[in-house]
């Protein structure tokens, strides 16, 4: 078997991470039947063949700030440059070299509106060869977030996937507000959503009985969710894609309720701009692109138009903590 192929195991460990990110090991052990010494040795194997890290990631609609899409078109010999910087920049996500290599996308989490207008009226008008940019903000997500792909491989039986699902929080109705000591919890956390109440009490100076109090409320509130950052390739996703649909405001809803139940699907929201519907994708090849775009896309009631895209790198998966980077 080649190494980099996960087998029925290494599934069902990605799909229990996905619910639960910070789930003890011997806890996944005694459900899936194995011993915990086997848990942490496919952990620690899929962490150097696919890239596994579990990352804690916070959900900006529940602080009360939206994401923003954005896309840069640039000549062929900056795109890779501009990729890197945002990157390297806190407030953004998901950063993709697309079209050809002349276009960059990335997923924006601004923290504020002042941050928000430095970057897009700012240092991405004024970067040299940046031929166009064009920002959507995100009005609603359909599937993504918490809900990760790794939720749809059905490796887990429904009694494992039970057993191993985290008790639902309860969000509160309004913004939440985050305190200097969240911000210094969720800081390590954003690199490494696994990080153990010691390592988390000694790098925040928190107490270990604040620590653990903290993070329950951040993980009930919906503040704080837990994702599973790996390769597709060796899962046997090789065509990586964005879909930008121009969709009938009546169906907005419906198409975008149809979407997520797609197992194709990993993220889908409504956005401002041309495209009502943004949506990212996975498939084996881009020969089962064609057919998901015909035979599903294209059976949906309501959708005008499609423009599609391979992602040709992805540069940047999820929020990580670096410097600031210059654009120029």
């Amino acid at each position: 078997m080649n190494p980099r192929t996960p087998d029925a195991l290494d599934l069902k460990l990605l799909q229990a991470l996905q619910l639960d990110g910070r789930a003890p090991f011997s806890r996944i052990a005694q459900v899936l039947g194995v011993s915990e010494q086997t848990i942490a040795r496919r952990f620690r194997r899929l962490h150097g063949t696919a890239g596994l890290r579990v990352l804690g990631i916070t959900d900006e609609s529940r602080l009360g700030r939206s994401s923003w899409i954005i896309r840069l078109c640039c000549t062929p010999n900056v795109a890779e440059q501009l990729a890197e910087a945002l990157a390297k920049r806190p407030d953004t996500a998901h950063v993709a070299l697309i079209s050809g290599g002349t276009e960059v996308m990335c997923a924006m989490k601004p923290r504020s509106r002042q941050e928000r207008d430095e970057l897009l009226f700012d240092r991405m008008q004024r970067t040299p060869r940046v031929t166009s940019v064009s920002a959507h903000c995100v009005l609603h997500s359909f599937y993504g977030g918490a809900l990760g792909w790794l939720t749809k491989i059905s490796a887990l039986t429904p009694e494992e996937e039970t057993a191993l699902r985290p008790p639902a929080g309860e969000p509160t109705a309004g913004p939440v507000s985050l305190d200097p000591a969240d911000e210094r919890l969720l800081a390590p956390l954003r690199r490494d959503g696994r990080a153990t109440l010691t390592e988390l009490q000694a790098v925040t100076g928190l107490s270990e009985s604040v620590v653990k109090r903290r993070l329950g409320h951040l993980r009930a509130t919906g503040v704080l969710y837990f994702d599973v950052q790996h390769d597709h390739e060796p899962l046997g996703q090789e065509a990586n894609a964005m879909l930008w649909l121009t969709v009938a405001p009546a169906r907005l809803a419906e198409v975008g309720r149809a979407l997520a139940a797609h197992p194709e699907v990993r993220f889908a929201a409504a956005t401002t701009g041309p495209a009502s519907i943004v949506v990212s994708t996975l498939h084996p090849g881009v020969n089962d692109l064609y057919t998901y775009l015909s035979d599903k896309v294209g059976a949906l009631d309501g959708v005008q138009s499609v423009e599609t895209a391979l992602i040709l790198r992805q540069v940047k998966h999820l929020t990580y903590e670096q410097p600031r980077a210059r654009l120029t």
